[in-house]
C-alpha cells in the first residue's frame, strides 16, 4: 500500500504541476510594453471620412482609456513623449442587416476601419500596428427612420457613435497593452 500511496501522491503533484503551465494567465496587466514608456501621445487622428468629428470623438476616447489603465500619462503632443500612437479613419459605412414586416430596415452594422500604428520613440520601432483595423457593431435605432448614409445616420442616432467609440477605444488599448 505505502508503493501505491506514494504513486498516487506523486500522480497528483504531476496533474497539479501541469495544470499550472497551461497557459491561462490574466490579461489586462500591460506587461507588454517595455518599461521606460511612461509617456505616450495620442494626437488627433485623421479622417479620410465625410463623417463631421468622428476623429475627435475616437481619439478623446483612446486618450481616456490609456488614462483609465493608470499607468501611463497621456499628452496630445507627438513630441517629446516616449511612444506615439496614431491613427487615421479611413471608412465607415452604415448598412442594413435586419428589416421589420413593412421591409423598413430595423437593425444596422456599423462599420469603422482605422489605419492605426503605435511606435516606441526611443528605440525607434513599430510595436503594434493594424494598416486596417476594422471595428463592427450592429446597431438598433431608436427612432424608425434610417438612413444608409453615415452623416445622416449618426446625425439621427449620436448615441451609436459613443458606444463604437468606447468600444473601438476598448479594442485599441486591449490590444496595444496585452499584444493581442
Amino acid at each position: 500500500m505505502r508503493g501505491s500511496g506514494r504513486l498516487a501522491a506523486l500522480g497528483v503533484l504531476t496533474c497539479l504541476a501541469a495544470a499550472g503551465g497551461c497557459g491561462y494567465s490574466l490579461a489586462g496587466r500591460g506587461a507588454f510594453l517595455p518599461d521606460y514608456i511612461q509617456t505616450i501621445g495620442v494626437p488627433l487622428f485623421g479622417n479620410n471620412t465625410t463623417v463631421f468629428d468622428v476623429e475627435q470623438l475616437l481619439t478623446a476616447r483612446v486618450r481616456a482609456e490609456f488614462i483609465g489603465r493608470g499607468k501611463y500619462r497621456v499628452v496630445p503632443d507627438a513630441t517629446g513623449v516616449d511612444a506615439l500612437l496614431t491613427g487615421t479613419v479611413t471608412s465607415i459605412s452604415v448598412a442594413p442587416t435586419a428589416f421589420n414586416e413593412q421591409q423598413q430596415a430595423s437593425r444596422y452594422a456599423v462599420v469603422v476601419v482605422v489605419r492605426i500604428e503605435f511606435r516606441d520613440l526611443r528605440a525607434d520601432r513599430v510595436l503594434w500596428e493594424n494598416p486596417s483595423l476594422v471595428f463592427r457593431e450592429e446597431y438598433e435605432p431608436s427612432t424608425g427612420s434610417g438612413a444608409l448614409d453615415a452623416n445622416a445616420f449618426f446625425g439621427q442616432e449620436s448615441n451609436a457613435l459613443q458606444r463604437i467609440a468606447d468600444g473601438f477605444a476598448r479594442s485599441v488599448v486591449s490590444s496595444i497593452l496585452e499584444a493581442f
